[in-house]
């Protein structure tokens, strides 16, 4: 992607390591944050089609966890076919959030956000990880043709957290950290925070950019009341 500001996740990376962060077949399992928790049902790939679709070859996201084809930067998407192969995949399989979240983000990417509106709701209507974090990253800030809604924006990154996205588990625990919630009803329990965290760190594995965060996050969080 040409600029920081076109890619949520990077982002998210260096506004918590710069910013500040002191100021198939069976059901998918559930997820609880913490003992006593609210059991959050994971979302399962399985109940979509998998299938490779010219929508995934072309416009597919390098981190999302739940894609089925190699991703692409933007620099290396052919943006105006990539809309028209990505609505063509979506008008055969219209209830898909892989090819929603595909679809709204070739848009995005060619100043259509409004467009997109549709199919970015329809991803996170259904959990898709990868959706839920990017929507609510532009929610939260207003970007891209996003209706700004800071509550909502809050909702979507903590559900983002439960479904595991590495994202979602530095970033909402970092905004709430920072104040951006404190007027949201939006959960802001310290131990779930704390998990959330502890979780992310077994996924990025020993990365030390990441660590480092995940350092400062927990800091800060066992000193939140």
């Amino acid at each position: 992607m040409t600029t920081l500001k076109s890619c949520p996740v990077r982002v998210l990376s260096l506004a918590l390591m710069l910013g500040g962060v002191l100021a198939g077949a069976l059901p998918a399992p559930a997820i609880a944050a913490e003992p006593g928790a609210t059991a959050v049902a994971r979302f399962d790939p399985s109940k979509y089609s998998q299938a490779v679709t010219d929508c995934d070859r072309m416009a597919s996201h390098p981190e999302d966890p739940h894609r089925v084809a190699p991703g692409r930067e933007r620099p290396e998407i052919d943006l105006p076919k990539a809309i028209e192969v990505c609505r063509a995949a979506v008008q055969a399989d219209p209830k898909n959030p892989r090819l929603n979240y595909l679809y709204g983000r070739v848009l995005g990417y060619s100043g259509r956000g409004a467009e997109a509106l549709a199919s970015r709701q329809a991803a996170v209507d259904a959990d898709y990880p990868q959706a839920l974090f990017v929507i609510g990253y532009i929610t939260l800030f207003g970007m891209n043709q996003q209706p700004q809604d800071t509550c909502k924006g809050a909702e979507m990154l903590r559900r983002s957290a439960l479904q595991e996205r590495v994202a979602g588990q530095l970033g909402f625990p970092r905004y709430v950290l920072a104040g951006l919630f404190d007027a949201c009803p939006v959960r802001k329990d310290r131990q779930e925070m704390l998990d959330f965290v502890a979780a992310a760190r077994r996924q990025f594995k020993g990365d030390y950019y990441q660590g480092l965060l995940a350092d400062m996050l927990e800091e800060d969080l066992k000193k939140r009341p």
